[in-house]
Order: structure tokens, then sequence, then C-alpha cells
């Protein structure tokens, strides 16, 4: 009777949806509610998802953050992409980030301060012990803020699993806190050939599919489609991830989607799901996202191999219920399918590791670092002018699990000291962007995430600084500079402010603008000071200006 009870439970937890989450723990309200948001949990982003949701705060800097539920601050930081952050871990099995904070409550502001001037760097960490920070479901923890790689101000919140580390959709706990009475919309669809098994219109090419097209579209042999979406919710112009999306072909179910819970080991498989803004209804055989489930045991493929109709149908749900239906009809057509060329030096299996080696050039991507089967447009072009080549790996980047070693080796050596050249992201455009590099034996080395393309570059230009509005320094008490370097990047700056070091940050990654918020503290008060302000790039190129201001 016990063992009948307790799976009756169970399939209840499961049948409800979020049941694990609605079964483990309650949270109270980050903020008063209403609450609204500008993004929500899995949105697709560049190489990750959204791993939380972003609460709006009105447009406004310095909102009270409250804890959700009783537990400690666990981790306690100050860095570039996210700026001030807060990590709480609570009694029911959670953990909360909280994240592009302006400010923290002051115990912890003055203990953050004392450990970046101590370690002399804007970037600093704090790992409390469980009983130092206590908090109560409702206390405040902190002030919202637009700090790190923030385009306004508002809350970003994760939540994850405390024993495995998973992000988790945090939307059930506040579901009574959001109205969202709004289904989710398509805005178009894709078909694709699989290269060598398929064709579609008669071509190993996607064909675009509107939405409300009436007309079928001929194919044949193995077929993939995609959808492309979005969420909406009530009183906001904001959209948002799609929850679910299960495609079925002929009342058969294909493919699933479910964004309810990811790992950070699977967060750049983001890469391998997306087509451009498309989600795919089919799963590369690299690709190992939890959230994506294929039931017709081709891994979401369709067979087509009759001629006659098939009828695609697409249900979207979002995270309160709200569903939207959508089909269109592809029909058999028989049409001859040709095996595709490749270069077989230039095809690259994503069950095995890879070599390829060319003049100047070597490229190791270990198994487990491509999502499919990649056949290369490899090219090497160069000018007389070049340094080395120019290396086209392939035609369209193809995204990687993890950094992979490259090697670029130097045709000549203009310049005589080799920490001056560095190894650079060429993009369709014809801009650069350097990575950083090494050099040893005429080579350079890099890590890099994309089978793109690269080449070699010299940097002996230090990068630029430009003091901003400074004849509002005194009176605001924030010195400004602008950074600028069109080379290899920027590595490592420092400050002073009358000799001794003063804390320079980047509050917005958004922005070019490095800040020193100075005080009574650490500046004394009435005098002339002076402000020295050095910058160095991954090249070893330094500037320094000299300012003063009286204050």
């Amino acid at each position: 009777m016990k063992r009948t009870i307790a799976a009756i439970a169970l399939l209840s937890i499961i049948a409800t949806g979020h049941g694990q989450e609605k079964a483990r723990g309650t949270f109270v309200p980050p903020f008063t509610p209403p609450l609204t948001l500008s993004g929500n949990f899995g949105e697709i982003r560049a190489n990750h998802f959204h791993g939380g949701l972003d609460f709006k705060t009105g447009g406004a800097i310095g909102k009270p953050v409250r804890a959700l539920a009783d537990g400690y601050i666990s981790r306690i930081r100050v860095t570039n992409g996210s700026g001030h952050v807060l990590d709480v871990c609570y009694r029911n099995g959670y953990t909360t980030i909280n994240r592009h904070l302006s400010a923290f409550m002051p115990a912890i502001a003055r203990r953050v301060e004392q450990l970046q001037y101590k370690e002399e760097s804007w970037e600093v960490e704090i790992v409390p012990r469980p009983d130092e920070y206590p908090v109560k479901a409702g206390q405040q923890i902190a002030w919202s803020g637009n700090t790190g790689y923030s385009f306004g101000p508002h809350l970003h919140l994760d939540v994850l699993e405390t024993a495995t580390g998973d992000y988790v959709d945090p939307m059930p706990f506040f579901r009574t806190n959001i109205k969202d009475t709004r289904a989710p919309k398509a805005d178009g669809f894709l078909l694709f050939a699989k290269p060598g098994r398929g064709v579609v219109e008669g071509k190993e090419a996607e064909k675009v599919i509107a939405v409300g097209h009436r007309q079928p579209v001929e194919a044949w042999g193995e077929v993939g489609a995609a959808i492309k979406a979005y969420d909406y919710m009530d009183g906001t112009l904001n959209h948002y991830g799609v929850y679910s999306v299960v495609l079925e072909v002929d009342g058969k179910e294909v493919f699933r989607s479910t964004v309810d819970r990811f790992s950070q080991a699977e967060n750049r498989m983001i890469n391998s799901w997306m087509y451009g803004k498309y989600m795919k209804s089919f799963i590369d055989p690299g690709n190992t996202l939890r959230l994506l489930k294929a039931s017709n045991g081709n891994r979401g493929w369709v067979n087509i191999d009759q001629e006659r109709d098939y009828r695609f149908a697409y249900t979207l749900q979002d995270a309160f219920g709200n569903t939207s239906h959508y089909a269109f009809v592809v029909r058999g057509k028989r049409h001859p399918i040709t095996t595709p060329q490749h270069r077989e030096k230039y095809f690259f299996a994503w069950d095995r590791t890879n070599y390829l080696q060319e003049p100047g050039l070597h490229l190791v991507v270990p198994r487990g670092m491509l999502y499919d089967d990649a056949p290369l447009h490899y090219e090497a072009s160069t000018d007389s002018d070049a340094v080395a080549f120019t290396y086209q790996l392939n035609d369209k980047p193809i995204p990687l699990q993890a950094g992979c070693e490259l090697q670029i080796g130097l045709r000549r050596m203009p310049v005589a000291d080799s920490t001056k050249y560095y190894i650079a992201r060429v993009m369709p455009s014809g801009k650069t962007y350097g990575l950083e590099s090494t050099y040893s034996d005429g080579y350079l080395k890099a890590s890099i995430l994309e089978l793109a393309t690269y080449t070699a570059a010299i940097d002996t230009v230090a990068p630029r600084i430009t003091p901003i509005n400074k004849s509002m320094w005194a009176r605001t008490r924030r010195i400004v500079f602008r950074l600028k370097d069109d080379g290899s990047g920027i590595a490592s700056y420092r400050g002073t402010i009358d000799g001794k070091f003063a804390l320079f940050g980047r509050p917005n990654l958004t922005k070019s603008f490095w800040e020193c918020e100075f005080s009574p503290r650490h500046v004394t008060q009435g005098r002339r000071h002076t402000v020295v302000f050095t910058v160095t790039d991954r090249c070893g190129n330094t500037s320094t200006v000299r300012e003063s201001f009286v204050w």
C-alpha cells in the first residue's frame, strides 16, 4: 500500500511539470509583487542559455533585493561580466545567484572593498563560512543595479539545484506573482535536407517556410525541421524563450524540447541546437543536451520515403500552460540524392580526435569538441606584407564545445621582439580581434572556440587612454577614463592617486569606461591630487597618463 501511494505521488509530481521545484521548497519574491520580466529562463543567447529570470526594476537602480527563504550567503563576487554578485544557499535545496547588483549590504561592502585594496584588484571573490551571513526569508540582502554586462537596470536571478549544480527554471517559484495569458508565437520554419541522405525542393539546402504557408514543400529522403518562435507575457513588449516545443509528423511525436534545466557543461551545446534564430527539431550526434528528446529512433530526422503528403505539426507551450499550434505539409516526391564529395584530409569527424597540419598551421580538435561531422571548406591565403598566412578553417564558423589549440607559424619577423605577435580572429567584415597568444619556436599558440578564419598580426602600438569629463571629477568623486586598443586587446591596468593604489574598475561592461569612485577614506580632502593610470595590452605595449584635480 505504501509503495502504491508513493508511486501515485511521484506520477502526480511528474504530471504537473516543474514538480520537483514545487515539492522541495517555496520562495518569497525578490521584490514586492506584481513582478514583470525582461528575460526568462533558457532564452537563446550567444553561445549560452540565459540561466535565470531578469526582473524589471522600473528603470531604477538601487531597489532592495530580498532573500527568498531561510539560508546563508555562500559567495560574494565582483566580476566584469556579472558586476556585483551575491550567491545565497537556502535550506530548501536551492542556491540563487543575484547578478548585476549596484551594492552589497554595508558589512559585506566594507569587506569587499578591503579585499580589493589588499589584492589591488577590482575583481575579487569571497567564500564566507555558512555561519557568517545567515539570512531569513524577506530580509534585504543587496540593492539591484546595472553592473557588469547589462543593458539596463534589472535583477538577474539564477536558481541552482544545490546538490547537482544544475540551473533550473525559477518560474514555478514565482508563478502566482506573474501574469501571463499569452501563448508563444511562431515566426517561421526551416526544412533541412540531411547531407547525402535527402533533398528539399530538389536541393541539398534548407527551405524557409512562412507561418501560414499553404503549398506543400516537396522533399525526398531524410529531412529535419526547425522553428523560430518566441513567448510573450501580459503588460510588456518583451519577447522570451519558449518553454516547450513538440514536433509531430502524421500525429506521432518526433521531437520535444523542454527548457527546464541544464548544467554549465551543457551551456555551449546551444550552438548545436540553434541554427541562427531557429531551434532545430533534430539532434546532432555529439549534442548531449538533456532538454532535447527525439522519439523516432533517428534523432528527429524524418524519412520521406513515400510519394504522399506528410503533416508536420508544432505545439508550443509556455511555463504557464498557454499553448499554440502550427502546421505545414511536406509532400514526398522522388528525387535523386547525390553523395556528397569532400577532401578526406579536411573532413573532421565528431566522434574522433581530428588533426589538421598545413604549412605554418597545426590544429588539434579532440574527441567531444564537435557536435557533428564537419567537411571543412579550408583555404589559405597571404599577401606580401603579412607575417603569416590567413587560414580559413571553414567558410562558416563551426562552434566547438571547448577551447582547442591552434598554432600559426610566422613567415617573417620584422620586429625582433616575439612578444609583439599574436593570433587574430578575422571576421567576415575584415575586422580582427586578438586572442591571448604565446610564442615558441616560430609558432604562436592560442585557444579557439570556433573553426573560423585566423591569422597572425603584430602589435607595437600602446592602448589609448582618454580622460572623460575631467572638470566633473571632484564634484562627482569619480575619475573616468576611456580605453581603446585596436590590436591584441587590453590585458591589465592600474591606477594610483598621490602614489597610492586607486580602485579602478569597469562597472558596466557594455561601455569602454574605467572608473574610480574615491572617498575620504582613501583620498585626503582640500588639496591637489595626482592621478596616474597605466594600461598594458596583451603584447606588452604600455600607456600611462598623469592628470591632476583639486578636491
